[in-house]
């Protein structure tokens, strides 16, 4: 005799059924290698405090914590086109920067695995890349230019924390004006102090011309990437490479 079945627990069997096909699949398509490695793709850029890439990989356990507590939600997690890395946490800087102003870098407070540790290198800061100049030519200080306005186009949605502004509360990095003779943001916003530095082009003392020059200081948080106003950026945040990962040859 057949049971009387509800439509809404018909309709949740049917999701569950749904679940565990789409989960099979995904399983199947795995094995068969149509999903990437991880490893296979780009760097990325990873929370502050990640250890080595493959023990990264293999410690974190896609809890989600460090996004659930990143004061900017500057944490995303990886979709479905990352393969077997689908839900590692990564930061796209030019869409939202680390806010490395955070205090004791919450993420790492809340990962509960030592994915992200303080103890990544006790000779320097938490490092998690190092921003590189990759489009000179496009650079407005390179060019001798200023900038007047926000930093970003108005349907930008990243943000930050000012002192001037709010110290405690990020906001939209559209709410902050500027008016600059020579555009020195990645150097104004920087968090670390020294990191990065306008430096003479040339030997002329009338040449206004000036060109960034990062420091090894640097930690990678991506500030001066998100609020560089030329589109696309003209200073990018390599992610930190393991010595055992770097090509022979480089240092």
């Amino acid at each position: 005799m057949k049971k009387n079945i509800s439509p809404r627990a018909e309709a949740n069997r049917r999701e569950i059924l749904r679940g565990i096909a789409a989960g099979c699949g995904m399983t199947g398509i795995s094995l068969l290698g149509f999903l990437g490695l991880p490893s296979q793709a780009a760097p990325r850029l990873r929370p502050p405090g990640a250890i080595d890439e493959h023990a990264f990989l293999s410690a974190c356990i896609k809890c989600g914590q460090c996004v659930q507590t990143c004061p900017v939600q500057a944490i995303v997690l990886e979709d479905i086109t990352a393969g077997f890395g689908i839900g590692v946490p990564y930061i796209s800087a030019r869409a939202q920067a680390c806010d490395f102003s955070c205090d004791a870098t919450q993420c790492v407070l809340a990962c509960p695995t030592g994915a992200l540790t303080h103890e990544i290198d006790k000779k320097e800061q938490v490092r998690m890349g190092l921003a590189e100049l990759t489009r000179p030519d496009a650079c407005l200080a390179r060019q001798a230019k200023g900038w007047k306005g926000p930093a970003r186009e108005a349907s930008f949605t990243g943000r930050m924390r000012w002192t001037d502004i709010n110290r405690w509360k990020p906001v939209r990095v559209t709410q902050k004006s500027y008016d600059l003779p020579l555009c020195d943001l990645c150097v104004r916003e920087c968090p670390i102090k020294g990191a990065i530095a306008l430096v003479p082009v040339s030997d002329d003392p009338n040449d206004r011309r000036r060109t960034p020059k990062v420091d090894q200081s640097c930690v990678g948080c991506g500030v001066c990437e998100m609020i560089c106003p030329v589109e696309q950026a003209c200073i990018e945040v390599k992610p930190r490479v393991d010595d055992r990962h770097r090509p022979h040859g480089t240092h």
